[in-house]
Parts: structure tokens; sequence; C-alpha cells
């Protein structure tokens, strides 16, 4: 399914599990139906399972918009509580459309318990209260944090799910890898067809620690190891730290969560000479979040970084906000420099941007789908340099695989129904479908 014909099934007003290989566009689709939502006067609520998740798309996490926050289960009262909450039900009341991002992340119980409170807050036993929901991701990434490895924790298993019947919009374009062996080999572990052709393409790319390229980032399954590289080679490197503070405003809620989700950290210690990468997008000053550069001094007009990207472009780097909307006004932001430090950086905070090049350590990957995040971040295989990996690394989840398989035929077949419908009836179910909203 393209991207037009997804939004064209969004636009109806139809339930949607919005999936597709990495790089397929999902985040680029969901931002044109939130601007089409806008645009025409629906209030659209833009939540994701994580922090970092949540700052791609300009949104907050669903555990914060719900009021659930880090309950594991929820109880009548804890239902009523947080139906009484006057923030919670305004917000909930106001909301038409809800996007629940990376959806992957998130367990069966925490999807019921996000049912339950919509169900409360808007007095309806539809599903999620009558909102259109509309899931995004890929259950080939990373799956919740669980202490077992039973099927039922999949978001796809809950009964709130199935009651919601989402119509499965899978995206088959590529707008990230342009390399055929790549994406053969890539897609091969998705469809638990690796084997050792694959394994002998990767060797290819195997490197030493000491031979491994410098000034590319190095993706590693624990946050211990990312940590003391990058403050390793941080302190290598001569001369005094220069440090950048970040500043937040807001509800103090949204702000830490906020926080937790910026990939530029509170206190980003730079010197001349640092490898960094930008954590936003900014088209103008040509880079976006993933782009590679190095610090090549600090401005003496404002002791901002001057950032060289890989490509040659010189970048004035300028302070930018991450900030969470309700109906069009700012109830929180952080502001900080768009930079980390990008010697190193963990898989999971990897999750959602591209890089042209990576060094890739996969030897203590524990998780299901961890080791083909990793690997989907690289634009082509050239540009892998792998350290090693351990035998689950290109493991998938079984019970993934099996349903994967059901979501690409249920959205072919949603491909041909749509497809042949009468555009006109298209147009005319569009419009409907704002005018029930509200919209104009």
């Amino acid at each position: 399914m393209t991207q037009q014909e997804a939004l064209v099934i969004l636009k109806t007003g139809a339930n949607v599990f919005l999936t597709g290989e990495p790089g397929a566009g999902k985040t680029h689709t969901i931002n044109e139906y939130v601007s089409y939502l806008k645009k025409s006067g629906v209030d659209v609520a833009i939540t994701a399972s994580t922090g970092i998740a949540a700052t791609h798309i300009g949104g907050m996490t669903i555990h914060s918009w719900s009021g659930i926050g880090i309950k594991s289960s929820l109880s009548k009262y804890d239902i009523d509580a947080i139906a009484s909450r006057e923030y919670i039900v305004k917000r909930m009341n106001r909301s038409r459309v809800l996007i629940i991002d990376e959806v992957s992340m998130l367990s069966a119980g925490m999807i019921t318990m996000v049912d339950a409170v919509c169900k409360a807050v808007k007095n309806s036993e539809e599903p999620f209260g009558g909102l259109q929901i509309i899931f995004v991701g890929d259950f080939f990434q990373l799956p919740p944090v669980s202490r077992s490895a039973q099927a039922s924790q999949f978001a796809y298993d809950s009964l709130a799910w199935q009651q919601a019947n989402p119509i499965i919009c899978y995206l088959a374009e590529q707008h990230r890898q342009d390399d055929a062996p790549f994406l053969e080999l890539l897609s091969a572990i998705r469809s638990n067809t690796f084997d050792e052709f694959h394994v002998e393409r990767l060797e290819a790319r195997r490197v030493e620690a000491h031979a491994a390229p410098e000034n590319i980032p190095k993706l590693f399954s624990h946050n211990a190891d990312v940590d003391k590289v990058n403050a390793d080679i941080l302190a290598s490197i001569p001369g005094q730290a220069k440090d950048f503070h970040m500043y937040a405003k807001g509800a103090k809620n949204v702000v830490e969560s906020l926080k937790k989700g910026c990939l530029s950290p509170e206190v980003l210690s730079l010197k001349v000479g640092a490898t960094v990468m930008f954590t936003k997008n900014n088209p103008k000053e040509h880079f976006v979040n993933g782009t590679l550069g190095v610090v090549k001094e600090f401005s003496k007009t404002d002791g901002h970084p001057v950032v060289v990207t890989k490509e040659g472009k010189k970048v004035d780097v300028e302070s930018m906000d991450w900030s969470v909307e309700e109906n069009g006004r700012v109830v929180a932001s952080v502001t900080q420099l768009p930079l980390r430090l990008a010697w190193a950086i963990t898989v999971h905070k990897s999750q959602g941007i591209s890089l042209d090049s990576a060094v890739v350590d996969l030897r203590q990957v524990f998780e299901f789908g961890q080791g083909y995040v990793a690997l989907s971040r690289v634009k082509r295989l050239s540009g892998l340099h792998l350290l090693g990996w351990n035998q689950r690394a290109f493991e998938v989840h079984p019970s993934v695989l099996e349903k994967d398989a059901e979501f690409r035929d249920s959205s072919q077949i949603a491909e041909n129904m749509f497809n042949e419908m009468d555009r006109e009836e298209l147009r005319t179910m569009h419009d409907n479908f704002i005018k029930v909203m509200g919209g104009v």
C-alpha cells in the first residue's frame, strides 16, 4: 500500500493500524494526516509508547495523555479517579482522533487500560470511547518490556484492539534504504529466512574494534557501553568542555516526559573536534534527526557550536524546542541545542532515526528485534561496520512472524476494496467524517 492510499483510508474516519518496514514512511504519513485534521479544525491527540518516540512526532506519551502513568493495572476505583480529573476530562473530550505511535512497545494490558479510561471519560461503550484510533508501528521492532515472552504481551492480542477492528495499512514503499542486497537481507530477517548466505554478507562487513571507522556512531545494546565510549573520547580531546544546559517550562509532569524522550541531554558537553549527531529535523538548515557532523568552533557571537556536517554543510547551531501542544496551546516545552555526542548511542534510542553509516555491536543483544532495529537504521550495507553478533541478534518473535503474514493479507484486501470504490463516494466519506467530528 502506498502512503497516499493509506491517507485515503485514514480520512474516512476508520480505525487503522499503520505499519510497514523501517523507512516505509509511517511517520511522514501520520504527519500528513495530522496536518489535514488540524486544517479541518479536528482536534487530534498525538501520543506514543515512549518519550523518545513522542518527541519524534511532537506529542506526549500515551501514559501521560491517558492519566494512567506508571500503573500496570487499573481497578474500577482507579478508572473512576482518572475520569474525575478535570484536565484529563477536558483533554479527552476535546479529542476526536487518538494516534498511538510505536505501538509495538505497548503491552496488551496497556491498550486495555487506555480503552477503559477513554470509555469512562467519554461515557461511551464504543471502542476507545468513540475516538478514531490509529495504531502506528512495526511489531518486528522493539517489543514491550515484559517478564515473559508470551504472545499475550503484544498490543494486537488485547480485546480492545480486536473490538476496534482496525483496517490494516501496510506501507510497501521504501524511503530509507536504496541498497537492494541490503533490503533483501533485512527482509530475510523479517520473514525468518535469514541463512548462511546472509551471514556471509554480514561477515564481509565485520571489523575489529581497533580498526572500526572513527567519527561515526557506534550502536550498543546497553547504556553502560554508550556512556563509557562517549565520556572517554570526549575526555581524550584537549581543552575544556563547554556545557549547554536545557531550559524547560510548563507542566512539570509533561516537562519530565519531554526530558526523558529528548535525544539531546539536559547538559550537553562539547569540545572542538567532538563528533555530534543532530536530534531534530530542520530542512531549512539541511539537517535531520540523525545527520552527523563535527564541532569546528564556537561562535564568537553567542558561543553556540558551529558544526560541519559530513556533507560539508556549515551549520551555526541554534537552540530548538521540543513541545507538547493541546488544543493549539503549548502546555510544556524544553529548549536545547539539537545535538548529542555521536560516538555511541543505544539501539533503543536509535529507533526512528536514519544513519548514513554506523559501527554496530550486536554481541550483547538480549531482546527480539534489537538486531533488526540496529541494522535497519543504516541506509546501505556499505555504511554498516559490525563488531560482532550473538545468536539472538537476527531472531524474530515467532508470534510476530505469524501475525505479520495476516497483516499483509488484510492490507491487500483493504487496498483492493478502497481502490475499487468510486472517488466521489470516498470524497463524501471524507467530508462527512470531518463534519461529524465538528470540523469544517
